[in-house]
């Protein structure tokens, strides 16, 4: 009767050992495919910031060249 509580505890690891798997999986196909981690709650507001900021720099850069 001791040994009970492995008959659930092994199908519960065997699921929580896969969400690991598919968490680390998402997380390195997505820094494969962009060269960086996602960054968590990034919604459309800080893409546009993120643009803006890419250009600003590439302007102020060119700006500083000439």
């Amino acid at each position: 009767m001791a040994w009970i509580w492995l008959e659930a505890a092994l199908p519960l690891g065997i699921i929580a050992g896969m969400l690991c798997v598919m968490g680390n999986a998402q997380y390195y196909i997505h820094r494969a495919a962009h060269g960086r981690p996602k960054h968590i709650g990034n919604d459309m507001w800080d893409v546009a910031m993120e643009r803006r900021d890419k250009k600003l720099m590439e302007l102020s850069s060119s700006a500083s060249a000439n």
